[in-house]
């Protein structure tokens, strides 16, 4: 495994980071907890989740998964860099959502009791609260950090304004602010092109890409229903979007079939190329599927197979442009 740090921060994390959200409703515990067992023996140690996971079972049910395996012991806590995430409601009363300072500090609380830990190495927002000023959100996380539960703090699905907002406010408070945004990041979903990504790195913000398969339909979808198999991408708005881009996916997989790699490696391969990206999230279902996105991080792009990627699925913005203004702008 190789890794790098997280953002400007001095923490060392995996270019993989292993996500939790189908722990409980996909895979049972006792499979969730063997995945997990394997991610270290690959050397991945950073491990994504949120308060809101495993919802659809009970509230805070994949934290609890995660708190259980750490109660084993062997190490597995001091082992993993943990991040979680809050803003979702967690119950039908007021002020059990967002990042009211109310709901920051009972959040934070609840989680670590979940989580059976004393802190957390990453506490993210899970999006931009509109309506809670930043004095008050960064207020609350101090005093986190001063209890000593919380080390780091991140965002995701923010904007890149919410990013300079959010830093410019640290800065006047002479705290250390974002070391990490989670955005939506793939082949075919690039808009973070524009501005969140530019903005991450002007900052020091470490990006981390979630869903990088784009819901099944870069991880070999066309194969999989040749051989017989089923996805995700086989019905609602994924078998929509197969439609839309069939063309389009059956060049990126015979791209992938000529290089000898997987789509899905081809695709986490891609983000890891990409200037200011931390680690991908691989929310793995089965063992089977956690130790094949293991051979992305070896697999290395040449610079006509990246052009030949631009032109499968280019960038936001006219010739090639990425950044904003320049892609929609002289």
């Amino acid at each position: 495994m190789e890794y790098t740090q997280l953002g400007r921060s001095g923490l060392s994390v995996s270019r993989l980071m292993l996500g939790t959200m189908n722990f409980g409703p996909e895979a049972s515990e006792e499979d969730s907890h063997a995945i997990m067992d394997r991610a270290h023996e690959h050397g991945i140690n950073f491990f994504d989740t949120a308060n809101t996971y495993g919802r659809s079972v009970s509230e805070g049910h994949t934290e609890e998964i995660i708190g259980r395996w750490f109660a084993r012991g062997g190490g597995r806590r001091e082992k993993t860099v943990l991040a979680t995430k809050l803003y979702g409601q967690m119950g039908d009363w007021p002020n059990q959502g967002r990042l009211s300072a109310h709901n920051i500090r009972h959040a934070a609380d609840a989680s670590l009791r979940r989580l059976r830990t004393d802190y957390l190495d990453l506490y993210q927002m899970h999006h931009v609260d509109r309506n809670t000023p930043w004095e008050e959100i960064w207020e609350a996380f101090s005093v986190l950090r001063q209890q000593g539960k919380v080390l780091y703090f991140g965002s995701s699905n923010f904007a890149g304004w919410h990013l300079a907002q959010a830093q410019e406010a640290a800065r006047a408070r002479h705290f250390l602010g974002l070391v990490s945004e989670q955005s939506l990041y793939n082949l075919m979903s690039r808009w973070v092109e524009l501005e969140v990504l530019p903005a991450a790195r002007h900052y020091g913000i470490g990006l981390i890409p979630w869903s990088p398969l784009y819901g099944g339909l870069l991880g070999g979808v066309l194969r999989k229903q040749q051989e017989g198999g089923t996805s995700r991408s086989d019905s609602g708005r994924a078998a929509q979007s197969l439609k839309a881009h069939r063309d389009k996916i059956e060049a990126y997989e015979k791209l992938g079939a000529d290089l000898g790699a997987d789509p899905a490696d081809v695709a986490l391969a891609w983000l890891l190329h990409q200037e200011g990206v931390t680690a991908p999230i691989i929310g793995p279902r089965t063992m089977t599927q956690l130790d094949g996105s293991l051979r992305a991080v070896e697999l290395k792009l040449e610079a006509d197979v990246l052009a030949r990627l631009d032109e499968l699925f280019p960038p936001p913005g006219p010739h090639g442009v990425k950044p904003a203004p320049e892609a929609y702008a002289w």
